[in-house]
C-alpha cells in the first residue's frame, strides 16, 4: 500500500463556555433560516456567489472525491428557458403524480405550479451529482454520492443564510430537462434546483414551527 502525506490538523480550540455560546448563537442565527419563495430583482454579486459556492464545495465526501458540480445561472434568458421546462414539469405533479395527501401536505406552504421566482431571482444554482468522473476516457467510481452532494447541499444552504441572502430548495421532479437546458454531460444529474437572492419587499413565509430538541434528539 502506498504511503500519503499527511499534515497536522489546526482546528479551532475553545473553553467548553465559549463553545456553549457560540453553539447558542450558531442555533440563534440559523433557527431564523426560511425557504423564500418571494424575490427582489436587486443583483448579487458574482463574487459572493463564488465564496458561497466555495464554502458548499468544502463539504465532506466519499474518499474525498467531491462529487458535484455547481451550475450558477444568471443570464436571463437560460433562466428564462428554465422555468417554462420546470412549470410544465410543476404541471403534471400538481395535476396527477402527486397523491391527495401529499397536496394536502403542501397546502400550508401556499404553493403550485407557477415558479415566476426563476425568473426574477438575480441567480439560480443547480447542484449536480456526479455518479462517476471521467478522466483520461475512463470512468472513476464515486462513492456516496447522493450522501456527500446532500452534505454539500446543506453547506450551501448555510453560506447562503450567512451571506444576508435568501434561498429555496426546489426539486421539479423529473429534473432531468437541467441537463439538456444547461448541456451538462452524462455524467451529471441534477440534484437541486436554488434560487439565490434578496427577499422581495412584500417577502412573507408560511407561518410554521419546526420541531423541538425533545422530538428529534434521543440521547443514550
Amino acid at each position: 500500500m502506498k504511503d500519503h502525506a499527511f499534515i497536522p490538523y489546526k482546528g479551532l480550540n475553545f473553553s467548553e463556555e465559549k463553545a456553549l455560546q457560540q453553539s447558542a448563537d450558531f442555533h440563534e442565527f440559523f433557527d431564523k433560516r426560511r425557504s423564500v419563495r418571494h424575490f427582489s430583482d436587486k443583483p448579487v454579486p458574482r463574487e459572493i456567489i463564488e465564496k458561497i459556492i466555495m464554502t458548499a464545495s468544502s463539504a465532506p465526501s466519499g474518499a474525498h472525491k467531491q462529487p458535484w458540480v455547481f451550475c450558477a445561472v444568471s443570464d436571463p434568458q437560460i433562466k428564462k428557458q428554465i422555468r417554462i421546462a420546470a412549470e410544465e414539469e410543476e404541471y403534471k405533479s400538481y395535476h396527477g403524480r402527486m397523491s391527495e395527501e401529499w397536496l394536502e401536505d403542501l397546502a400550508p406552504m401556499g404553493t403550485n405550479e407557477h415558479k415566476p421566482f426563476l425568473e426574477i431571482v438575480p441567480w439560480l444554482i443547480i447542484v449536480f451529482k456526479k455518479p462517476y468522473d471521467i478522466v483520461d476516457g475512463q470512468k472513476k467510481q464515486n462513492y456516496y454520492v447522493s450522501e456527500s452532494v446532500g452534505l454539500a447541499a446543506g453547506f450551501l444552504l448555510a453560506a447562503i443564510h450567512n451571506a444576508g441572502l435568501v434561498s429555496l430548495t426546489h426539486t421539479p421532479s423529473p429534473m432531468k430537462f437541467l441537463q439538456k437546458v444547461l448541456n451538462r454531460p452524462e455524467n451529471e444529474k441534477p440534484f437541486l434546483l436554488i434560487p439565490v437572492g434578496y427577499p422581495a419587499d412584500d417577502a412573507e413565509v408560511p407561518d410554521i414551527s419546526r420541531k423541538l430538541a425533545k422530538d428529534v434528539i434521543v440521547y443514550y
